[in-house]
């Protein structure tokens, strides 16, 4: 008895230390050099361990019996947002895997994740036989059925096989619209469109848990907008349904998603729809969850859209060897200006600054007046730089990131441009000099 305490007591230990692995390979293994694993939580990534991929691309975490069943992610490179991806775990099997850029995950083991994967691809290869037979004009009536009939087999097929597992959640949730009569093409689109969210249940913890409610969202709104209506409507009808769907979930579901969806918007240059978003949804629900920092975000984001007069400032030039009090609102020099926030020490905005100054060169008088703010630490530097561009209006932002105009501007990099017309208002932002210039030109 007393031996069989003591071999319980030594092997406990050994027990909690290794119950199984996520291991796998990235290739090119020369592209990866670190691999960190995030448990998934509906609102948050806790962090778990990280590790290194060695010179053959091999990565492997153990995993002891306190890490639980559910949703984790992979995070292979920067910016981690765009670098990682999902996987399940379910605390009884192991999970290998290999990963390419181009080609994908490959699972070698875990049957759950290949369940998922698995599933995919089959509803995929239907999808593109769907698709075929539309862009085909097929009659057959018959070979249509036949198609849905295999993929509604295939589904129920998938769903008994994924019992008692995570996995099901995500097989159930991407349930398709299944027809059950012949539809013309425009039929069945408007249908999938009408039935999009049917088996999506917002609640579900295992959903929220991964990028599933997230895709979900993107591919309704930017995969189902239509070829001959403005994008820009389409979008809003999209966000309207998509918010419907999902008006029974948690606030805090609804608003990390909503601002998701804000951030796409903005980033793909669709002003008026983030507005949009913000102003019908997601500033409600933020100041229903009291989260003052995304209220004055998206607060700010739209009072810098174009078309708003943009935030007025002072500022002392040099006039007959005198300093004069000005105001960006008091400027009466030209039909167009550029606000330029730079940066002497930054080396990116010295290579434009340069190709600015001789772009103003060749237009004529009158036609734009730059506006250079520079977010400096010490003057010194700024003082002899600005000696080469007496063309420039220059403001001297002291204290860098601090400067009470980088909030006000909402600006996170230099050079950040702003184009102006006359009346000072918002006429474009461009990214760099080449998009100014474009802009400037048409």
């Amino acid at each position: 008895m007393f031996k069989n305490i003591v071999f319980a007591i030594v092997l406990m230990p050994m027990l909690l230390m290794a119950q199984h692995t996520i291991k796998g390979t990235f290739s090119p293994a020369e592209d990866y050099k670190w691999v960190i694993l995030y448990e998934l939580t509906p609102i948050s990534s806790l962090y778990i361990a990280n590790t290194e991929v060695n010179e053959k691309g091999y990565f492997e975490f153990q995993l002891d019996s306190t890490v639980s069943q559910g949703m984790y992610k992979l995070v292979y490179a920067l910016p981690q947002e765009d670098n990682n991806f999902d996987i399940i775990y379910n605390a009884k099997e192991d999970v290998e895997l290999d990963f390419n850029q181009e080609t994908g995950i490959q699972y070698q083991s875990s049957i759950e994740n290949q369940l998922v994967a698995s599933y995919s691809n089959s509803m995929a290869l239907i999808s593109n036989s769907i698709g075929n037979f539309f862009e085909q004009q097929s009659t057959d009536t018959l070979a249509l059925a036949s198609i849905f009939k295999t993929q509604s087999e295939t589904q129920i097929n998938f769903e008994a096989a994924a019992t008692s597992t995570i996995a099901l959640h995500f097989i159930k949730a991407n349930k398709p619209y299944i027809p059950e009569e012949f539809e013309d093409i425009k039929t069945y689109i408007n249908n999938l469109k009408y039935h999009f969210f049917d088996n999506v249940d917002f609640n579900d913890e295992t959903l929220q848990s991964s990028s599933f409610l997230i895709e979900r969202m993107l591919n309704y709104v930017f995969g189902l907008a239509s070829e001959t209506e403005d994008n820009t409507t389409v979008y809003k009808q999209n966000i309207n349904a998509v918010f419907l769907a999902m008006k029974d979930a948690n606030p805090v579901i609804k608003s990390t998603l909503l601002e998701v969806l804000w951030q796409q918007m903005v980033d793909s240059n669709f002003e008026e729809v983030a507005n949009y978003i913000a102003d019908n949804y997601l500033i409600a629900l933020a100041e229903k969850l009291e989260d003052k920092e995304l209220v004055d975000g998206l607060t700010l984001f739209k009072s810098l859209s174009i078309g708003n007069k943009a935030p007025d400032f002072s500022f002392e030039i040099e006039y007959n060897e005198q300093k004069i009090s000005q105001t960006l609102y008091g400027l009466n020099t030209a039909q167009h200006y550029v606000i330029v926030f730079w940066s002497s020490t930054c080396s990116h905005c010295l290579k434009e600054i340069p190709l600015l100054q001789s772009y103003i060169k060749t237009l004529e008088t009158g036609k734009v007046q730059v506006v250079t703010i520079g977010l400096e630490d010490k003057p010194n530097r700024w003082q002899r730089e600005i000696l080469k561009y007496p063309e420039f209006i220059h403001v001297l932002g002291l204290g860098k990131w601090s400067f009470p105009l980088v909030q006000t501007y909402n600006v996170t990099v230099t050079p950040t441009y702003y184009v102006l017309d006359k009346d000072k208002k918002i006429s474009a932002k461009p990214y760099d000099f080449e998009a100014l210039k474009k802009f400037l030109e048409k």
